[in-house]
């Protein structure tokens, strides 16, 4: 039997995410994302009665962070 636990497996680069075409593909999803986020953040205030949730920014600016690598990953 192989003892495969001394050697860590290789990792992949994460492809660099500081280019000016990523950063305008991030900022144009995001900003199309801020009205869509500021409807379900006020459907989940209103189903939750709380405002203990991430707000419109926050997560517009996940859906862009999670949309524009898949974008770059083609």
């Amino acid at each position: 039997m192989t003892d495969i636990s001394s050697e860590a497996p290789l990792r992949r680069r994460a492809p660099r995410r500081s280019s000016a075409e990523y950063r305008l593909y991030f900022f144009c999803i995001f900003f199309f994302a801020i009205p869509f986020a500021a409807a379900r953040w006020v459907r989940d205030v209103i189903r939750h009665r709380t405002l203990n949730l991430a707000g419109p920014l926050a997560r517009a600016w996940l859906e862009a962070d999670r949309i524009t690598p898949m974008i770059f990953s083609v």
